[in-house]
């Protein structure tokens, strides 16, 4: 059969989950492709899923309202500004659903999150990507100029993805004012926890000040619980009542509700886990730094590698490492912060890179 679809969707591979690697050579593979957290989920989240796991024959609260006021608490918001879904991707997909029509525009940072073309176009919507700055940056001047009429929703990862950057709060009030009133301006912070900047962008910030701001989280990152697909949007009531028109009925489980209640309330115990990623962090940054390997610096759980030409050759390294990472073929390579065991692994793999592709800056 040759069914018809959606214009636009030939010009774009769907979405690649990170490669599961295999052992080699007595080797332990570790998968840093996903930005997962290498820690399983606290012993009172377990047993909070396992909890509910008896009444999975029920549909769960559509409108998750223990854990949407929990949320709201936590932000000191409404739980009327508050939209939930399988996962912030999910939510973001609600946004382009709920604020375009077909052929306007939604923009963002280009190389960004990898969903958000996919996204808008099977949203009928219209990419509006703008080329990031020489140091893997938001160029929120040029995006500014690129606004147009059709422009309906704008985009701002901070920290980016793939490339760990970020949106200084100074810069983002300044887009955001120069910007209309009538363009969503998407803060998305699923990286947020890892954020040490003290200049950085605070979403909710930028909501409490502009009528026209929406934030995303996620419970996938810092919280571990990406199996269990958990994000949720701050935005007005207005929007956040649009939001769930269009969400997947029922698409937040039981499980991923209550997983996400006793997450909020453990948070104490999970700022450890987030201090020691980023710790990490910093060892395995200045290491490849000394390797002389081409690493950005970082606010996020993961490190990118801006390799260019040299991408295939360096992903080859990690490869026979028993290492996957997150290969953008002749851009660069993003590295998941691990466990320390999977990081001293990194940290091999640069020296034996440092040998054999210097120089790569």
């Amino acid at each position: 059969m040759n069914i018809p679809h959606r214009a636009g969707l030939e010009n774009f591979p769907p979405y690649r989950q990170g490669k599961t690697p295999a052992d080699i050579d007595g080797l332990k593979a570790f998968k840093l492709s996903s930005n997962e957290n290498p820690y399983p989920p606290l012993p009172s989240v377990m047993e909070a899923v396992a909890g509910a796991v008896s009444s999975i024959n029920l549909y769960p609260d559509m409108a998750a309202g223990d854990l949407a006021a929990a949320i709201a608490e936590r932000w000191q918001v409404s739980p009327e500004n508050i939209a939930l879904g399988a996962g912030s991707v999910e939510v973001a997909s609600q946004i382009i659903l709920a604020v375009t029509n077909p052929g306007e525009k939604v923009m963002f940072a280009w190389r960004s999150f990898e969903a958000y073309p996919l996204l808008v176009t099977t949203a009928g919507a219209t990419p509006q990507p703008i080329p990031l700055t020489a140091d893997g940056g938001h160029d929120l001047p040029a995006m500014a100029a690129a606004v147009t009429p059709e422009t309906r929703v704008v985009f701002l990862c901070n920290p980016n993805n793939p490339t760990g950057t970020v949106l200084g709060a100074a810069e983002v009030d300044t887009f955001i004012r120069s910007v209309p009133a009538d363009v969503l301006v998407v803060l998305d912070e699923a990286y947020v926890h890892f954020n040490r900047d003290a200049d950085t962008a605070v979403g909710i910030d930028m909501f409490r000040k502009y009528p026209n701001v929406a934030v995303l989280h996620t419970f996938s990152k810092a919280y571990g619980l990406a199996g269990l697909r958990l994000g949720y949007a701050i935005a007005s009531p207005e929007l956040a009542t649009t939001l769930r028109k269009v969400a997947v009925p029922f698409g937040v489980t039981s499980l991923a509700q209550q997983a996400g209640l006793a997450s909020l309330q453990a948070e104490d115990e999970l700022q450890e886990r987030i201090d020691l990623l980023v710790t990490e962090r910093g060892r395995v940054h200045a290491a490849l730094l000394e390797a002389g390997l081409p690493v950005l610096p970082s606010e996020a759980n993961f490190l990118w590698l801006d390799s260019g030409e040299r991408t295939g050759a360096l992903a080859a390294l990690f490869e026979e490492s028993a290492l996957s990472v997150r290969v953008f073929p002749d851009e660069g390579i993003r590295i998941t912060i691990g466990s320390p065991e999977a990081n001293d692994r990194i940290l091999d793999v640069a020296r034996h890179a440092a040998a054999l592709l210097a120089p790569l800056h």
